[in-house]
């Protein structure tokens, strides 16, 4: 199975899903070493002078087309329309959150691991499976049937 995990660089879960998606046997995309030799793509490959907290929106757009920007672009997007299901891990950003509904609307098997809570989201009831158990998301990508796929939840 060919999974896409969508995460951010600054969630500390997504390592370890990554991780334990390979022992299961699968092949999964890390943004954050997407090819050999590449440690994947960083505004600073863009300005390397870390400016980027300043930029302005016309700034931002014209980074958007930087080789660097394209390439990493290129690389998350194929691995995206490549993938048989995606797996979205929380908390993260806005990035993350377009490939994971980029993935929903094309039909993908979409799950959400959360590990830990930013902040609610009402809009994650689309997914497949909604979980904060890795178990049950490991269980789930290898096709098993697993019991809290969408279940009602007691506060």
């Amino acid at each position: 199975m060919k999974i896409y995990v969508a995460s951010s660089w600054r969630n500390e879960y997504q390592p370890l899903v990554v991780s334990q998606l390979r022992e299961d046997g699968h092949t999964v995309y890390d943004f954050r070493h997407p090819e050999p030799g590449n440690d994947g793509f960083r505004w600073t490959a863009v300005d390397q002078e870390n400016d980027w907290k300043q930029w302005t929106v016309k700034q931002y757009l014209a980074a958007l087309n930087h080789p660097i920007a394209e390439h990493g672009f290129d690389l998350d997007m194929g691995a995206l329309k490549a993938c048989d299901i995606c797996v979205y891990v929380m908390p993260c950003g806005v990035s993350a959150s377009l490939e994971a509904g980029w993935a929903k609307g094309a039909g993908k098997p979409t799950a959400l691991y959360i590990p830990a809570l930013r902040e609610p989201d009402l809009m994650v009831k689309m997914f497949d499976l909604v979980t904060d158990d890795l178990v049950e998301l490991c269980a789930w990508a290898r096709g098993e049937p697993v019991l809290s796929v969408n279940k009602p939840l007691t506060l």
